[in-house]
Parts: structure tokens; sequence; C-alpha cells
């Protein structure tokens, strides 16, 4: 089957899509990540790690309402399980977990987060991977969240290529964008996106995230244990903020989506992460 294009429109609550080249205090991603995305449409379909996933091209468009600090005291480390008092109890750093006297460490940490989100993330792949996730999406079978656990997201529509305008054209000098993005700084060519105006913050997200046993890419759960590895790729993107002009030094393509009373740009080759 040919690729496929859809479009999901969400609105999530609050999230914290964690920048893990952040220490002493907990950043948040903008906009989820694409490693972020693909997990979450895996956990839609049932298809904890598979590798086809990867694949898939995405678009994140829009943005949240607000950002604030939280204030949290972490566990640093493992979580194992031991007896204690004939009791089946959580143990970390050689302490209880929870215990009445001494209990193990917690690390205090502000973590920043985002408030009332309001996301169209277009997927681009094979088709039959496509509509898999697009029939999902529309009949979900589970309560979906985007970043942790709690990170619960509502759907609002999930649209394909029949319900928008689309338009391919080049953009010579200039091109303004209403939506906040993420942009790659290089193409699969390894060509330069071509700003003028290098204003913009550069982030470095996760794109892809295996879970690996001795070099081989795990398939359920079940093979997770303390040995296996988590090897992710990283890629650096462009964020655009809100209703910024994107200077050109040379003509590039822009694929335009019209659908409402919405219009999104995204740049050929560069705007697909």
């Amino acid at each position: 089957m040919s690729q496929k294009t859809i479009l999901i429109e969400l609105f999530q609550p609050y999230a914290q899509y964690r920048n893990p080249f952040t220490f002493y205090y907990a950043q948040t991603y903008p906009l989820p990540p694409k490693s972020t995305i693909i997990g979450m449409l895996q956990n839609a379909t049932n298809k904890f790690y598979a590798q086809e996933f990867w694949d898939i091209k995405v678009s994140v468009h829009g943005g949240f309402e607000s950002v604030f600090w939280n204030y949290q005291q972490l566990i640093k480390g493992d979580v194992t399980f031991k007896k204690l008092n004939d009791k089946i109890t959580l143990w970390n750093q050689k302490l209880p977990l929870y215990n009445n006297g001494i209990s193990s460490q917690r690390t205090p940490v502000y973590q920043q987060e985002l408030f009332n989100g309001h996301l169209c993330i277009f997927l681009r792949g094979e088709g039959e991977l496509i509509n898999e996730i697009e029939n999902a999406l529309k009949n979900p079978q589970k309560i979906l969240s985007l970043g942790r656990s709690e990170d619960i997201i509502f759907i609002k529509n999930v649209y394909n290529e029949n319900e928008w305008e689309y338009k391919n054209k080049e953009v010579k000098k200039y091109f303004h964008l209403t939506y906040p993005t993420y942009i790659r700084q290089k193409n699969d060519n390894e060509e330069k996106f071509p700003i003028k105006n290098e204003k913009f913050p550069v982030y470095s997200i996760t794109t892809k995230v295996i879970f690996s046993n001795d070099g081989k890419p795990i398939t359920n759960k079940a093979q997770i244990s303390q040995k296996t590895e988590r090897i992710p790729d990283f890629e650096s993107v462009i964020y655009t903020g809100v209703d910024y002009i994107i200077l050109l030094e040379k003509p590039i393509n822009l694929e335009y989506f019209y659908l409402n009373d919405k219009m999104f740009k995204i740049p050929e080759g560069f705007g697909w992460i």
C-alpha cells in the first residue's frame, strides 16, 4: 500500500516532556518529541516495541497556554522487592521505600510543566500501518497519555487526506508560521535548513528509542531485565515559537494543509521528523 497521511487533533491538560540534558531541574521540551509520539501510538495499537513505527514521519504543531514549576521529591536508583517482617516490601538504596522510621532517600527537584495543550500531529507512513493507527485512535480501547503515564490526552478529531486541501509550492524569501513547530536543522541529504534569521532556540530531541538485549531489540515487556539497554537517537531541531516569520537564504518547497479554519505549513524535507 502507498503512503498515507493523517492528522490527530488533541487536547492535553498538562504535560512534561523531559529534556534529558537538564540535571539541576527537569526542563520540558515545548512540544512532544517524536519518540514520545511514537510511544503513544504503540500503546494505542497494543504494538509495544514494534520497530516499523519508527519509519513513520511526524510533524507536530500547536502549543500550551502556560508553563509552571512543580516541586517534587523523586526516588533515585532502582526499586526492588525484599521481604521485611514476613511481608514483601519495596526497597531502594538498601532502605525501605516506605517506612515509619528510616526510609530511602528522595531527591527534591524543580520540574517544569506545561498546562492546557492544543496539539495537531501529522503522521505520514505506510498506508496499512497508518490505517491501523487511525482506527485505534478513533476507537480507543484505553486511556491514552503523551509523555508520563499521568499526562493523559483527549483526542478531538482524526482527519485523513479526504478532509483537507493540499498544496505544494516554492517559497523564495520567507514564510509565516501560525503555529509553533519543530524544523530539522538538516534533512536526510544532510542539507542545512536555509534559515536566515537564526534567532530561534534549538533543541536536541529524541527521535527513536530502542530497548535492546545483547544488541537485539526486545519485542515484549517480559524481555526487560537489569541488563536491557535503552538506546536513544537524537536530532537537532529549531523550535519556531508562536506567530513567527522565517527568513530564507534560498528557496524551499512548502506543503500547505488547509483544514476548516486552520492552515498548516510544513517545510518539505525539514518539517517531517
